[in-house]
C-alpha cells in the first residue's frame, strides 16, 4: 500500500513510527506545510519507504498532484479538522482512498444552538457519499481513537455482547500530568477548543440528534488500571453522529473527563473571544496583521508532541454499553489504556498522540490485506470489529473489558 500522510505533527510523527514496523506498507509520503517537520519525521524512522514533501493542506490541486505523482493508494489525514474538506475532495479527484481521524466541522443552529443541530460533524462528507459509492472508492472517516477505536468497540458490543442495547456512551479520561506546566493540553488545543465549546450532540431513538449546553450532564466515571474516578461532561464528538448510522442503540453520548480547571480555562477563552477562528487585526512591526485568536492561543502553548518526557500517567479511551443479553441486564466498559512511560520508551511518543495514531495504521493494514473493504463514506462501525481488535493486540497494545 502506498500512503500519502498529510500532517507531520505529533499524531503524524507517531503514525510514521508505528507504520515503519509493519510490512504491509510499500511506501509513505510524509507531507506538511513545514517541510522541516516532514523531514524530521522521516529521518527518525530511517526507512527507505518514507519520503518527505511540502504541501499546503488547503490547496486541493497541489494535494491531488502529490497523490498522482507518487501513485498513492490512500490519503491519510493527520491535520486539524479545518483541512478535512480540501483533503477529502483532493483524494476523490485523484482517485485515491481517504482516511481521517476527525470529520468535517459543524456549525451551530443559528437560533436554537443548545436544542437543535445546525450543520453536524461529518455532514459535508456524507453529502458526497454518492460520489464515492459510484466510483467504488472508500472514505473511512473518524478512524482515530475517539472517534475510531471507540466506534469499533460499539460494533463489537452489538455483534458479540448484547441482544439489545439501551445506551452507548463513549467515556474518555486520564490521570496525566505535565511536569513544569500549570496548563498544558496533551492534544491539539485548536481541536480541543472546537469540540469542547461547540454544543454537544446527543442521540436518542425516536428523537434523533439534538444538542445541549456545553459541559452538561456531569457524571463521575471510574476509569480502569489505576486512573480512578474522573468527572466527565458532554462534549461534541463524532461518535454520536457515527454510531447510530450502523449500530442499533436507544441513546448515544460522548463524555470527556476534562477536570474543573480545564473547563474553567476553556470558558475564559470563550468569554474573551480567544476561541474564535475569524481573524482579528492587530498592530505589527510592519503594519496591521490579521490573526486568528485561536491560532494565537495554540502558538502560546507548548506543542503536545514535545511534552512526552514531562508527562506522567495513563490515558484511557473506551465505550460504556448498557443493555440486555439472554433476557438479563448487562453493562460493560470496553477500553484501551496507554501508559505514557511505555509509549515514550517504545516509540518516543507521548501517550495521547500514540493512542490516536495506532488506530489508523491498524485500519490501513486491514484495508491492505482485504480484511476490511467497502465503498462510500463509511465509519468504523460499518466493518467487522474482531479483525481490528485482534490486530490491535498483535501491535502490542491490547484492549480490555470490564463488567460493570
Amino acid at each position: 500500500m502506498r500512503v500519502l500522510l498529510v500532517g507531520a505533527g505529533g499524531v503524524g510523527t507517531a503514525i510514521t513510527r508505528i507504520a515503519a514496523r509493519r510490512p504491509f506498507l510499500k511506501s509513505m509520503v510524509v507531507a506538511d506545510y513545514d517541510r522541516g517537520r516532514a523531514e524530521s519525521a522521516v529521518a527518525a524512522v530511517a526507512d527507505g519507504r518514507f519520503t518527505a514533501e511540502r504541501v499546503d493542506a488547503s490547496d486541493e490541486a497541489a494535494v491531488a498532484d502529490l497523490l498522482a505523482r507518487h501513485r498513492c493508494d490512500v490519503l491519510l489525514n493527520a491535520t486539524d479538522p479545518r483541512f478535512v474538506m480540501p483533503l477529502f475532495r483532493a483524494a476523490r479527484s485523484a482517485g485515491a482512498g481517504y482516511l481521517d481521524m476527525a470529520m468535517s466541522l459543524s456549525r451551530p443552529h443559528p437560533e436554537r444552538p443548545y436544542e437543535e443541530c445546525g450543520v453536524r460533524l461529518g455532514d459535508e462528507q456524507f453529502a458526497l457519499a454518492p460520489d464515492w459509492e459510484k466510483a467504488g472508492a472508500l472514505a473511512l472517516v473518524g478512524m482515530g481513537v475517539e472517534p475510531g477505536l471507540s466506534d469499533v468497540f460499539a460494533r463489537y458490543a452489538a455483534d458479540e455482547l448484547f441482544d439489545e442495547i439501551e445506551e452507548i456512551g463513549v467515556r474518555d479520561g486520564a490521570n496525566l500530568t505535565v511536569d513544569g506546566y500549570d496548563f498544558a493540553p496533551s492534544f491539539s488545543i485548536w481541536t480541543t477548543i472546537e469540540e469542547c465549546l461547540n454544543p454537544p450532540v446527543v442521540y436518542e431513538a425516536g428523537r434523533g440528534w439534538f444538542t445541549t449546553e456545553p459541559f452538561s450532564e456531569p457524571e463521575v466515571f471510574d476509569f480502569p488500571e489505576g486512573i480512578g474516578e474522573v468527572e466527565c461532561v458532554n462534549v461534541e464528538h463524532e461518535e454520536v453522529l457515527l454510531v447510530p448510522r450502523w449500530v442499533d442503540a436507544r441513546r448515544v453520548t460522548f463524555k470527556y473527563g476534562l477536570g474543573r480547571e480545564f473547563i474553567d480555562t476553556l470558558k475564559t477563552l470563550h468569554l474573551l473571544g480567544l476561541d474564535r477562528t475569524e481573524p482579528v487585526t492587530v498592530p505589527g512591526p510592519d503594519g496591521p496583521v490579521a490573526v486568528s485568536p485561536r491560532d494565537v492561543v495554540a502558538a502560546c502553548l507548548p506543542d503536545p508532541a514535545t511534552l512526552g518526557e514531562r508527562m506522567r500517567g495513563k490515558t484511557c479511551a473506551g465505550t460504556w454499553v448498557r443493555g440486555t443479553r439472554d433476557g438479563a441486564p448487562r453493562e460493560v466498559y470496553l477500553y484501551h489504556v496507554v501508559d505514557n512511560e511505555w509509549s515514550m520508551a517504545e516509540y518516543g511518543c507521548q501517550a495521547v498522540v500514540w493512542q490516536t495514531a495506532v488506530n489508523p495504521v491498524v485500519a490501513l493494514e486491514l484495508l491492505a490485506t482485504g480484511a476490511w473493504s467497502g465503498a462510500g463514506v463509511l465509519g468504523p462501525e460499518a466493518f467487522p470489529a474482531r479483525p481490528f481488535l485482534d490486530l490491535l493486540t498483535e501491535y502490542g497494545s491490547p484492549w480490555g473489558m470490564r463488567e460493570q
